[in-house]
């Protein structure tokens, strides 16, 4: 049960590190705040203030790792769900100063720290050692970008894509089968076995 907490885990993560990280310069000149959003605080953002959010807007099976299960045999049940997390790193600001130098800080920190480990990881997602989550600068189209915040109740804001792969969600212990939901018996008279000398 405790690797359903890891999508939540990666986000909490990523927003603590910027959070902590923010340097103390930055910190007296642009007082600044860090929100994991859902999508329903998404809906109902408006003014915020000096904020940097973090919004997941997309969840797939991670492409590079989704025909690992066949290629070693078995069955895809047997092997843990691969995630990738697309993300959306929303800078809120008053000012252009503040926009541009929060937006310059915060892809350099995640630049220069791209691997999140059980180091890092929040605890709720019980990450092992050999976990590692990798957060990587996503290429998206300006079209894209635009029918993503077309459907986004607030009005644009500069945003910044990042995709964190791979999640794992690692098959839970006794998941083999289906539970027996219904079991049948028939009765009836059974014929007497016949009998050879």
């Amino acid at each position: 049960m405790s690797d359903y907490f890891r999508i939540h885990s990666v986000g909490d993560s990523l927003i603590t590190f910027l959070r902590n990280t923010y340097p103390e310069p930055l910190r007296g000149d642009y007082p600044c705040d860090f929100r994991l959003m859902s999508s329903g605080e998404m809906a109902e953002a408006d003014n915020l203030g000096t904020t940097v959010s973090l919004y997941l807007y997309r969840v797939e099976i991670d492409k590079h790792t989704r025909n690992a299960a066949f290629s070693r045999g078995g069955k895809p049940a047997d092997h843990a769900l691969c995630l990738a997390l697309h993300y959306l790193l929303i800078v809120w600001a008053d000012s252009a100063l503040a926009e541009h130098t929060i937006t310059a800080w915060a892809m350099s920190r995640l630049h220069r720290h791209p691997i999140f480990d059980q180091s890092n990881l929040s605890g709720s997602g019980h990450w092992g050692p050999g976990d590692q989550v990798h957060i990587v600068p996503m290429e998206l189209s300006n079209e894209d970008l635009m029918q993503l915040w077309d459907v986004l109740t607030p009005n644009y804001r500069l945003s910044l894509p990042y995709i964190a792969r791979v999640v794992r969600i690692e098959p839970e212990a006794g998941e083999d089968h289906p539970p027996v939901v219904a079991t049948r018996y028939g009765y009836g008279d059974i014929e007497p076995a016949n009998e050879t000398d």
